[in-house]
């Protein structure tokens, strides 16, 4: 049975992780400092005998917490805040847990089986705000070393960057997700991007909030996809030292979400509010988000299934039954 340390495991990405891997039989490590996790989401997999939950800050050594030196087979780094309002509220944990936490568990494999695998899940926020389209893996970015954003775009490519060092110069197997816009049921209602907003006013009947002129662009994948899409990476023969953009290349304007969202809404008779209500652009907001994922189709034989339509009426279903 295969031991997989899973970092960030009461988060919403996290959570379905974890769910799929306690069913595949493997005996699965999850911690958490529940900073922006919620443990209501791991409830069910409490009772199963091949998941335990610690709570704690990953940006310390694993000695600290795991009580006892084990070998993991396969280690999953997804402990960071994500969402602007939150990883804005939490700067420093931000920065901490997606370097030095990443050079902790680094380490660790490293100490205690230097055969098994690593994946960190980096972001498409490491593009920024985009000169080429469609981002590929050898984009560099055009990132504000020192804007709003930065501590976690930065904090993302310098953990990539230690990810490559233990790579290259300690020869461990590790693998780089780059994870664009997902959302599923488990998102969370506050956490300021825009599925979770428009959801989330639509169901209130209030307007929706557009920012700017609503003609930036986002790319939504869908939370079952994206799991699978990591699943494959974690699993598949041959990926060391790869890097790999998972998400929905279908690309939407903000204006078109929301548009999309009233649909679903209307179809499933719900009366909302047919106002949308204009605010300021954020700082650093990125003007087009779309992945190239030639390679995870190449490598993986990977690509989402579920198109934006079926994927927001899950999503709208799972926020109507847990408001």
């Amino acid at each position: 049975m295969k031991k997989i340390l899973l970092t960030g495991v009461a988060g919403f990405i996290g959570s379905h992780l974890a769910d799929q891997l306690v069913k595949t039989g493997a005996q699965v490590i999850g911690v958490d400092n529940l900073l922006t996790g919620n443990k209501n989401n791991l409830s069910q997999l409490q009772d199963r005998a091949n998941f335990e939950f610690i709570q704690a800050d990953v940006s310390n050594t694993p000695y600290h917490y795991l009580g006892q030196e084990i070998s993991f087979d396969l280690i999953l780094h997804l402990a960071s805040p994500a969402s602007p309002p939150r990883y804005q509220e939490h700067p420093v944990a931000t920065y901490l847990v997606n370097s030095i936490g990443t050079h902790q568990l680094l380490q660790y494999l490293l100490a205690t089986n230097p055969q098994g695998r690593f994946v960190f899940t980096s972001t498409s926020e490491v593009y920024g705000d985009p000169e080429k389209h469609p981002q590929s893996e050898d984009y560099w970015g055009n990132v504000n070393p020192n804007g709003l954003r930065s501590c976690y775009d930065e904090a993302k490519r310098l953990g990539e960057t230690i990810c490559g060092v233990h790579a290259r110069d300690f020869e461990l197997d590790v693998r780089i997700v780059r994870i664009f816009n997902t959302y599923g049921p488990r998102l969370d209602p506050d956490d300021g991007r825009v599925i979770s907003n428009f959801v989330k006013q639509a169901l209130a009947k209030q307007p929706l909030t557009i920012y700017g002129d609503g003609q930036q662009t986002r790319s939504y994948c869908y939370i079952d996809d994206l799991v699978s899409g990591i699943l494959a990476v974690a699993q598949t023969q041959g990926l060391a030292g790869q890097t790999i953009n998972l998400g929905n290349p279908d690309e939407y304007t903000i204006l078109e979400t929301a548009s999309i969202i009233k649909k679903v809404c209307q179809q499933q008779g719900l009366l909302i509010n047919d106002q949308l209500v204009y605010q300021d652009l954020p700082a650093d907001d990125p003007s087009r988000r779309q992945p190239d994922i030639t390679k995870a189709r190449q490598l993986l034989n990977w690509q989402p299934q579920i198109s934006f339509e079926q994927g927001v009426k899950k999503t709208l279903a799972w926020f109507k039954n847990n408001s």
